[in-house]
Parts: C-alpha cells; structure tokens; sequence
C-alpha cells in the first residue's frame, strides 16, 4: 500500500469526521460568560452594601422576626389569604361557568359583576365593606314593600374588620378568578365537548369529570400568580386596623420609630412566603402537563448514533 493511498484514506477520514454532525462542537460562548460575571460581581456587590449598611440596622430585624406580635400579624395574613383565595376561587369558578353559558340572565349577571369589582380599587371595596353600616345600620331579611321581617342584625356586629377584609378580598378575587377560569375552559378543545355530549354527559358531570381537568394546565399558572398577589393584597387590611403582618410592624415602629428594620421584617417574611408559593405552584404545574411536555433529547448524541452505521462501513471500505 503506497504512502499516497494512505494519505489519501487518513484525508477522507478527517474529511468524514469533519462533516458528520456526531463530531460538532457549539461556537465558545464567551459573551455569555462575560455577563455571568458581570452580574455576579454586581449582585455581589449589591448584597455586600446592603448587608453593611448600618442603617438597615439588621439586629433590630433579628429581634423582631421572630416576635409574638409579629408572628400573629403572619398568621393572620396567612389565614386571610387561604380563606380568602378558597372563596374567590369558588366563587370565580361559578361566575366562570355562568359567563360562558347560553343563558343570558346568567351570562349578563356574570358580566356586570366582573365589570364591577375589576373596575373599582380594592383598597375602595375594603373601606367600603368596613363602613357598611353607614349606608345600612341595620341588616334585614324582609319581604319587600312590605313590613314583614323574618330576622334583623346590627351591621356592626356583622361587618367586623376581619368580615370587612374576607369580603372585600375573597369578592375582588372571585372577578379575577372568574376570567382565569373561562380562559382555561376556552382552552380545551371543542371536540372535547361535542364527545361528552355525545356519550349523554350532563353539562355539570362533562365539567367535572372532562373539561376541567383539561383545563387545569392553562388555569393553574395564573391562578398561582393570583395567590402570590393575594399575599400581597392583604397588606391593605391594616387600613381597616386589621392585624395583619404590616399592621403588626406598624404598630411597634410606632411606638420605636424603627421603621426602615421593621418594614425590612415584613419583606423578608412576604419573600418567604412567596418564595415557597413559586416552589409549590412549580410543583402543580409540572403535575397538570403530564404528558404534555416535550422531552428534551441530546440532538448530538442521537445525530451520532443515526451516524455511526455509515462512519463503520466507510472505515470498512477504507480497510
């Protein structure tokens, strides 16, 4: 075998190995790792300037994170926020359905409740609810026009500010709730329908048993944007003087006028709290699109292996 021939052969393989895909290599990526460092240098530095401002007085926020009164304020907000968001969410889900439906009673009563409650401020709705009973002393249960009246209540004794803040909240909520829903029902596809249709489904047994289930995967991330807000939401309450997280560091900086480190208790504990929602809301969603999700595959090492067949029987010619 000449050297000429042997040259030629070692030129083809490189020649191979040079266009097969299975030996591709990405370009360096050195713009990327320059903006890695650029940001971890200036997060570095951002973190070091706040954790030695002396300003931020960070003992004082160790003193008071855990403290008892700050801790009812956190149950509190916790407590609103899972009622709240259980009875806007059930209340949005009925509101949903009826907006979609052929009923026009219905579907028009859905509409002018949405318009309304997504129209006015929430701050408004709280200090409206709380001074109910400006405009209604008194709460009846009668026949109209009439003088008949089964029972009667003193609005004040109703409407507390924790009545004042689950109303307003869980009502505001129910219109938001409302749209998330019927876009997530919108989603599934109309054949969907027409087959529980077909196999003589009753509408409410084709929503739960078809259609809402399907409809979980588009309903679920903006309604896990909606709980994190509705932690947030509940700082309103302290206006009605509801002792919620913010109101209970309002009422110690007041008293020590330290308030740059006892707002810096709150956001620590709202960043907390949401920080855990963002984990469990990754955890449904990743639930909800089983068998959904496109399975990432290593392109190159499957490009190698649909290649190496023809790579072995070109070495095999050569040999």
């Amino acid at each position: 075998m000449s050297p000429v021939t042997n040259n030629s052969r070692a030129r083809d393989k490189a020649d191979v190995q040079q266009r097969d895909v299975a030996f591709a290599r990405s370009a360096p990526t050195y713009g990327r790792w320059i903006s890695w460092i650029l940001v971890l240098v200036i997060a570095a530095d951002f973190l070091w300037l706040v954790a030695t401002n002396p300003n931020f007085e960070w003992n004082v926020v160790l003193q008071w994170f855990t403290e008892g009164s700050v801790m009812k304020g956190l149950q509190v907000t916790l407590g609103l926020t899972v009622v709240s968001m259980i009875l806007g969410t059930l209340l949005g889900l009925l509101l949903g359905v009826w907006r979609l439906s052929d009923n026009k009673l219905l579907s028009g009563l859905s509409s002018l409740y949405i318009w309304f409650f997504r129209g006015t401020p929430l701050l408004v709705q709280l200090i409206f609810w709380y001074n109910l009973s400006t405009l209604f002393p008194t709460i009846s249960i009668t026949i109209p026009w009439t003088d008949i009246t089964f029972a009667s209540w003193n609005t004040n004794d109703l409407i507390t500010p924790l009545t004042a803040a689950i109303a307003g909240l869980a009502l505001n909520e129910a219109a938001y709730m409302a749209e998330i829903i019927r876009a997530g029902l919108l989603s599934v596809d109309n054949g969907q329908v027409e087959t529980t249709q077909a196999f003589g489904m009753s509408r409410s047994r084709a929503l739960r048993r078809v259609i809402i289930p399907q409809a979980m995967r588009s309903i679920i991330p903006p309604t896990g944007n909606q709980l994190i807000s509705m932690i947030k939401a509940t700082s309103l309450v302290s206006v009605i003087a509801m002792g919620d997280l913010l109101y209970s560091v309002q009422a110690v900086y007041n008293r020590t006028f330290e308030i740059i480190p006892m707002l810096m208790v709150a956001v620590i504990w709202y960043l907390f709290i949401t920080s855990i929602l963002n984990v469990g809301q990754s955890a449904i969603e990743r639930y909800y699109a089983r068998g959904t999700t496109r399975t990432v595959v290593n392109k190159r090492r499957v490009a190698a292996n649909e290649a190496a067949p023809a790579v072995a029987h070109r070495l095999k010619e050569d040999v």
